[in-house]
């Protein structure tokens, strides 16, 4: 009955989903063992994904071969790109999903992977020979699976600890029990853990709600979608969320719980995110501002529970209801449930590779917030990236990494492994260097080629990502190529208050004008318009921003190549940094714990200097 895997995915969320998904199509023999069948890929926050750098993260995902875009596009009830109004680097696609339909769609695509089995109980041990001998997992019931490797995704469920108020109970997740074990042996075979604390906002009867007292927040008039593939459409239909506002009253009921509070009180020990803080957290570090932002968002399509995001709270729920009915629209509001905190331990993540491999123990892989990040979308890339590496690993296969050049999943990791986090890590495009490189237009283009070398990109999509480059190849050079002639352009850019031109110029150059986007530019021109005429919307799109950030492109890419020079800078396995007396003690002792692999990974350790480099390069030439 129990045979034996490839691989062993523990935990049916994000993380968990894409490992057992990644893995199980490159042709491994995957078993996921997951508490509840019932909540594989559950929202257990905010019924949404994507979102500023979390956006461009789904669509690297998608463009490698991964599920969460697509799953995102066949479940969401609304699309908005943010930060239109900025630069394309910033540009960042979040949709509001179905919550019970993207747990389904999740369900459903992994069992029709024929290499996908399935087993409902906790993972209470793994099975270690020596301290550093994977074999397999032992479950609550006593039932051992063996496995060539094994991925940990316990998200909040280890030792999860939940707090209303005064009220403290085990629980991975309202309702679910806590996991038990795995903790407590790891720290046994050497591990260092921590206490991390997120929280969750009340959930409300949409019903009770006065939507007219808020201001309504639509959808993009034309929507777009995650997934580059042609297996999903954008929306035709869109539910709209709402804003409101809280207030002073609603602040001073608030206060009123602060003696009850588990995070005044000390009572929760573990470190929350900093930039998703609580709304008892909100006024009191920001206690000069009068009202806070509510985004009042829907569940799905037909339920009527509402998520009210930016109203998390752990205090008693009497205050929370007291509270939020003085909200405006949420004067006769009725609570499904209230919100709350929750502690869970997590395993520092400089105690990985870059594979998400774990150094102590071969074969054993974490991801998900078991390494200290929060959001489905970090979650679910490095469940993505444990799954190739867990596959590959087996089938003694070259290690697949992303650079921080390549992707934000190369800044998430990298940042992950070599810097750690004291508290739940957040991706935002500040974290990246290269973020006119790492545009979530351009996804596709970066990775669907490493995907499809690797079996997880599709035949199909290969193709596709090959027609789009010939296409833009084609589009840039008759834009560079192409003349416009005063005679045609100027009556039409008159028309619009625009500039005229002074002499016939190169289309290339005018598009970099701010006002000129490439929909006026064919306008300028019949000859020209009719040729670009057989380009789509998006390659379009692409051309443009190429052309109009040209020079910017080039400056990164070139600064992107002196900096990796130092990754081809390779240092010896468990090479002795404290050999090296010059460096800094600091330098030594980071150095040594991480095990840094080439010279651009020493380079990004917390505490190690520029010139503790140069002198480490100077000892490993000699």
């Amino acid at each position: 009955m129990y045979q034996d895997y490839d691989v062993i995915v523990v935990g049916g969320g994000h993380a968990g989903c894409e490992a057992a998904h990644a893995a199980a199509t490159l042709g491994s023999r995957v078993l996921l063992i997951t508490m509840n069948m019932n909540t594989i890929a559950q929202m257990s926050c905010n019924p949404a994904m994507g979102g500023v750098a979390k956006g461009q993260i789904i669509r690297e995902i998608d463009a490698l071969g991964g599920m969460s875009g697509i799953i995102t596009d066949k479940t969401m009830i609304q699309f908005r790109m943010l930060n239109r109004s900025k630069g394309p680097a910033m540009w960042s696609p979040r949709a509001q999903s179905d919550r019970m339909r993207f747990a389904e769609e999740w369900r459903l695509a992994l069992e029709q992977n024929l290499n996908v089995d399935f087993w409902q109980d906790m993972v209470t041990e793994l099975i270690v020979e020596g301290n550093d001998i994977l074999k397999g997992v032992r479950t609550s019931i006593g039932v051992e699976f063996y496995a060539k490797s094994v991925v940990l995704t316990n998200g909040t469920f280890l030792n999860g600890l939940i707090h209303i108020g005064e009220k403290q109970f085990g629980g991975g997740r309202a309702g679910e029990r806590s996991a038990k074990g795995i903790t407590e042996q790891l720290i046994e075979l050497g591990f260092e853990s921590g206490r991390m604390k997120t929280g969750t906002p009340p959930r409300v009867d949409g019903r009770s709600l006065n939507w007219e007292a808020m201001e309504e927040q639509k959808g993009d008039e034309n929507p777009e979608k995650f997934s580059f593939s042609d297996e999903t459409k954008p929306l035709e239909n869109q539910r709209s969320c709402h804003i409101t506002y809280t207030n002073d009253k609603v602040h001073d009921i608030l206060k009123t719980g602060f003696e009850k509070s588990p995070m005044f009180q000390g009572r929760i020990k573990g470190l929350g995110p900093r930039y998703c803080p609580s709304i008892e957290d909100k006024i009191n570090r920001f206690a000069e501002r009068e009202r806070h932002q509510i985004f009042v968002e829907p569940e799905g399509w037909n339920t009527v529970e509402i998520y009210v995001n930016g109203f998390s709270t752990s205090l008693p729920e009497d205050v929370q209801y007291k509270a939020m009915q003085l909200i405006p629209g949420f004067e006769n509001a009725k609570i499904f449930r209230p919100g709350y905190a929750i502690e869970y331990d997590f395993f520092p993540p400089t105690q990985l590779k870059a594979t998400l491999e774990t150094k102590k123990i071969e074969n054993l892989f974490f991801a998900g917030q078991i390494n200290g990040t929060t959001g489905y979308e970090e979650a679910a890339s490095q469940g993505m990236m444990a799954g190739i590496n867990a596959h590959n690993k087996v089938y003694e296969k070259e290690a697949f990494t992303l650079s921080r050049s390549d992707a934000y999943i190369g800044v998430l990791i990298d940042d992950l492994i070599n810097k750690g986090t004291n508290e739940p890590y957040r991706m935002f495009t500040s974290r990246a260097e290269y973020r006119i490189l790492l545009r979530q237009d351009n996804a596709d283009m970066r990775l669907t080629p490493m995907g499809y070398k690797l079996g997880l990109t599709s035949e199909d999509r290969y193709n596709q990502y090959q027609t789009k480059q010939a296409n833009i190849d084609s589009l840039t050079q008759l834009v560079n190529d192409f003349s416009l002639k005063t005679k045609d352009a100027n009556p039409i850019l008159e028309e619009k208050g625009l500039k005229p031109l002074a002499q016939g110029m190169k289309a290339a150059q005018v598009l970099k004008r701010p006002e000129i986007d490439i929909t006026t530019l064919s306008e300028l021109s019949p000859e020209l318009k009719e040729k670009m005429e057989s380009f789509n919307q998006k390659e379009l799109e692409e051309t443009e921003i190429l052309l109009k950030y040209e020079t910017y492109i080039e400056k990164e890419e070139k600064l992107a190549g002196k900096l990796n020079s130092l990754e081809t800078f390779k240092i010896p396995e468990l090479f002795d940094f404290k050999s090296v007396t010059a460096l800094s003690a600091e330098g030594r002792e980071k150095m040594n714990a991480i095990q840094p692999k080439t010279l651009g990974q020493a380079s990004r350790i917390s505490g190690v200097t520029p010139s503790d480099i140069s002198i480490l390069m100077v000892h490993l030439q000699k």
